[in-house]
């Protein structure tokens, strides 16, 4: 009896690590059909609250019929906007599921071209950052220069520290220094107010890190592009990895008004699992080790 007990036990811990392993070895790839051709979409597992929610809506057909309604050259190509289904073109850009989704920034995940990402309202109305639920756009970019990507990044980094400064001096405990730093401000006493930040800064910026680009990101920007200014700002959750040159063919088309094509560009989605090493052989593709 004891041996029997073993050996089913066995079995069943044989079975729950080979589910997980055959889990671990799959992956997601979103397929957005469109006139000019297809663009076959790897969806990241490091941001799986975006990635679980775009394999939903495009099993439930939502993408279906919606269109590429803003698009500029050498930026991007947006769309995922149920408004743009009906015949009002004043409304693109302001529809969606009717839920918003928290954010999943990860430095290892940039704007690349062909990177896809979720759209959202601006930091004035959205200072939590939160991604539209279900609005996206796909990266055209442009080359970026070693230089020029130095200079963002430094920008990147310094826009952080001012952020942290800001969310120490608007913190309820700190009720004393805000009065005060308002005082010198309605008074017109920049040195003052100069004075003041410069002591709370090393607190308030107290174990911040600044972001650097590896050289693997540096040498994709430089040879294929993209749009490094938003990294850290919008969440990128899949890249293309087939059709980069359907993003040429939609983002040179002409556009009117609030950069929405003059011809509409409808979409269709839909999502296939398929084995990593497949994904690999049939794209081309390398997983990071």
């Amino acid at each position: 009896m004891k041996k029997l007990l073993l050996l089913a036990v066995t079995v069943l811990v044989f079975i729950s690590c080979s589910s997980g392993d055959d889990a671990t070895k799959q992956d997601d790839i979103a397929i957005i059909s469109t006139e000019f051709g297809e663009m076959h979409v790897l969806l990241y597992d490091q941001t799986p609250i975006h990635k679980d929610n775009f394999i939903k809506l495009a099993n439930e057909g939502f993408y279906d019929s919606t269109t590429f309604h803003r698009v500029i050259q050498g930026f991007m190509i947006q769309g995922g906007d149920p408004n743009s289904k009906d015949d009002n073109p004043m409304n693109d850009g302001q529809g969606g599921p009717g839920y918003t989704l928290e954010a999943e920034f990860d430095n290892q995940l940039v704007h690349k071209k062909g990177a896809i990402a979720a759209a959202r309202l601006g930091d004035q109305q959205n200072p939590e950052r939160r991604s539209s639920g279900s609005q996206f756009y796909i990266v055209h970019g442009r080359p970026v220069q070693s230089i020029e990507l130095d200079q963002m990044q430094a920008q990147r980094n310094e826009l952080a520290r001012q952020d942290m400064i800001r969310k120490y001096v608007q913190a309820p405990e700190q009720q004393e220094l805000l009065s005060k730093l308002q005082t010198f401000m309605q008074s017109n006493m920049v040195d003052s107010v100069e004075a003041a930040i410069s002591e709370i800064e090393p607190i308030a910026t107290e174990g911040f890190v600044p972001t650097t680009y590896t050289p693997t990101q540096v040498d994709l920007y430089n040879d294929i592009g993209g749009a490094p200014f938003l990294d850290g700002n919008y969440t990128v959750f899949g890249e293309v990895i087939l059709g980069l040159d359907i993003i040429d063919s939609i983002a040179v088309q002409e556009t009117g008004q609030a950069d929405r094509p003059l011809e509409e560009i409808p979409m269709t989605v839909r999502v296939e699992t398929m084995d990593k090493s497949d994904i690999e052989q049939t794209y081309g593709y390398t997983y990071d080790q």
